[in-house]
Parts: C-alpha cells; structure tokens; sequence
C-alpha cells in the first residue's frame, strides 16, 4: 500500500508538470499567433519580397530561434498566412450564405460577399497579388482550390437540385462557375474601380445563373 505523503508528493509534482507543459504550450501558441499577425501585415503593406524576417521578429517581439521554431523558411511562413487568410475567407462566406435557405438568393449571396473580399486590401494583396509569385502558380491554384472549390460545389448541388436534379451539368456547372468565379475575382481586383467592377461581375454572373434557371427540371 502506498504511504500517504508519497502519494501527495506524485500528484503534485505531475500537477506541476503538467502546469509547465501548458505554460509552454500557451507560450508557443500565442508566439506562433505574434509571427502570423505580424508577418500578415507586413506582407500586406509590403509583399513578399518586401519584407524580411527581421522585420517580422521584430513587429511580433520574439527572436529569430522562436520563429524558425514555427516556421522553417520564409516561404512556409507566407504559406501559413496565405492559408490562414483563405480560411478565415471561406469561413466568412459560408456564415453569409447560411443566413438563407433559397439556393438561388444564397448563389448571389456568395458571389457578394466573395466580391467584397476582393476588395480588401489583405486579401487582394496575400491571396490574389502575392500568392501566385511567392507560391508559384501551380500550388497557389491547388491551394485556393481546396479554399473555395467546395463551396462554389455546394451551392451548385443546391441550384440544380432545386431544377429538380440535372446530374449530368453538374461537374461541368461547378467546373465553370468556378473558373468564373476566379476571372471575375481577378477582374475585379485589378480594375482601377473595383466597385464599379464588382457591380459588372455581379450583373454578369446574375445573367448566367437567371439562364441556368430556366433549363427544364427534372421531374
């Protein structure tokens, strides 16, 4: 049988492990956090190959040992934020299209708020300036790829199950509503008005989906 003292005396040194263990992962995370923030306004305000990793220490207050912890390169710390912009992105624009249930209002909902994104100077500037030169085209293309193809697929389920089911158009529908949507995403960004832009692209686009909404459903 274990003595009492002996026992007290475990418990409270694995607490105490236990305790450091979440200090230092707390530490860690909230480091990881400072070199994301800080390297996403740098890039932003300066790109890629504007800004360096002194600059990026320096604004998040860390060393350069903690960042390279975190981040081996200075591509794969532009990587991480670039995914980390296209996440919050794609999260925004699903919390907007699910403030309706009509498929055809969510679509115009999207391809809104999606146009809205464009304009941002973070998101213009990360995602769609700096991405495909820091990246390269083809990964930049898989990445954004796996950001936002599947809701661009939703919502096209959705539209053609609405018809009543046109199976056959749907690989094909979501194939060029999404090469659409990227064009317009582009046109958009690199217009000297991008309201005035986004205004085209919306009325365009609308035209596309009101000409879909009139195939013949599936009964």
């Amino acid at each position: 049988m274990s003595h009492p003292a002996r026992v007290t005396k475990n418990v409270l040194r694995t607490a105490r492990k236990t305790t450091k263990t979440s200090r230092r992962q707390d530490y860690s995370s909230s480091t990881k956090r400072a070199l994301l923030d800080s390297a996403t306004t740098l890039f932003t305000d300066h790109g890629y190959a504007g800004t360096s990793l002194d600059e990026v220490v320096a604004a998040a207050r860390v060393t350069k040992g903690a960042l390279y912890h975190h981040f081996p390169s200075k591509l794969a710390l532009f990587e991480n934020v670039f995914l980390s912009v296209q996440e919050a992105t794609t999260a925004d624009i699903e919390k907007a299209i699910s403030a309706s249930k009509d498929p055809w209002e969510r679509a115009q909902i999207g391809l809104q708020k999606f146009l809205e994104v464009c304009r941002e100077p973070q998101f213009r500037r990360i995602c769609m300036q700096e991405g495909p030169v820091a990246l390269g085209h083809e990964r930049w293309q898989e990445a954004e790829k796996a950001a936002s193809y599947g809701i661009v697929q939703g919502t096209v389920d959705d539209l053609l199950a609405d018809l009543g089911g046109v199976d056959q158009l749907g690989e094909a529908f979501t194939a060029v509503f999404y090469g659409a949507i990227r064009s317009a995403s582009e046109y958009v960004s690199d217009a000297e008005d991008p309201d005035a832009a986004s205004d085209d692209v919306q009325a365009t686009i609308g035209a596309l989906l009101a000409g879909l909404r009139l195939l013949p459903t599936v009964g």
